[in-house]
């Protein structure tokens, strides 16, 4: 199915019984004018000045070790429920409301099992703003490092502050990389998304794991940049982002889901794929 076909479907009401339709149109969403909510704006200057390749290799060796506690994916789930996202502009609910309404969005289209579970727990690497870390070295859209920076990122004009750009090596087409290498061997922009990653890496189907590392490259998925970065597999595997991107995007609403009522079959979901502890 494509990704317009997806987008019909999220927005149709009544699927099935308890069915929240989408509250505005989807040409609203992403609205990043600094008008909208002028502390995204903020979130980005931070953002697009300190994502260096030395600040991200430096937090993959802080991070990707996983020693740092170890704990259930719902335990994580439920203490995201004091985290609102200062970089969406589409709401203010906590991160336990945006991955519910992922997942039972997804769950009402019929989307298997792991897929289900991919939507709700793809968020998860936010916790890492819960242990000290800036929100703009957590959220947000990513990019890679080390390269040029593609002026199809949100407020490319940002960039004129990093002190990479400043690097010639940094600043050229595949930059440190080899072109058609893979997207494995490139350095993303440090947040959530590559933290959950090699968290969850074990555990996921290779569509899930593609879902989670890069669902928020939009640069890639949705814009069509750094396409010369990629092997074969990364384009067929982007597909599913782009599949799972409605998900993520379009399911926000205010009316925040009963996370009560929800929890008995999420939490029977996790059991079926991850351990009862996680090393994070």
């Amino acid at each position: 199915m494509s990704v317009s076909e997806h987008q019909g479907r999220m927005s149709q009401e009544g699927k099935r019984a308890g069915a929240a339709p989408v509250k505005k149109e989807m040409s609203a969403f992403r609205d990043y004018r600094a008008e909208a909510r002028p502390s995204v704006k903020e979130l980005y200057r931070l953002n697009h000045e300190n994502q260096t390749l030395a600040f991200v290799e430096e937090k993959k060796r802080q991070y990707l070790g996983l020693d740092r506690r170890r704990a259930g994916m719902w335990d994580v789930l439920e203490e995201l429920d004091r985290l609102v996202d200062d970089s969406d502009p589409d709401t203010e609910s906590s991160q336990i409301a945006h991955a519910l309404q992922s997942a039972e969005a997804a769950r009402r289209d019929d989307q298997p099992p792991w897929f289900i579970l991919t939507a709700l727990i793809h968020d998860a690497g936010k916790i890492l703003a819960l242990w000290g870390e800036p929100q703009w070295a957590v959220v947000g859209d990513t990019f890679p490092v080390g390269c040029a920076y593609s002026d199809r990122i949100v407020f490319p004009e940002l960039f004129a502050n990093n002190p990479d750009m400043t690097n010639p090596r940094y600043q050229t087409r595949c930059g440190i990389y080899e072109e058609g290498r893979g997207l494995s061997q490139v350095h993303m922009s440090w947040g959530h998304d590559e933290y959950l990653y090699h968290v969850l890496k074990d555990h996921l189907p290779l569509e899930a794991q593609y879902m989670i590392r890069y669902h928020s490259f939009y640069a890639a998925h949705r814009e069509g940049a750094y396409e010369h970065l990629m092997n074969e597999q990364d384009r067929q595997m982007m597909e599913w982002v782009r599949r799972f991107n409605p998900y993520d995007l379009y399911s926000k609403a205010d009316a925040p889901p009963d996370v009560a009522k929800l929890r008995p079959y999420y939490q029977d979901l996790i059991t079926k794929y991850f351990p009862a502890e996680l090393r994070w």
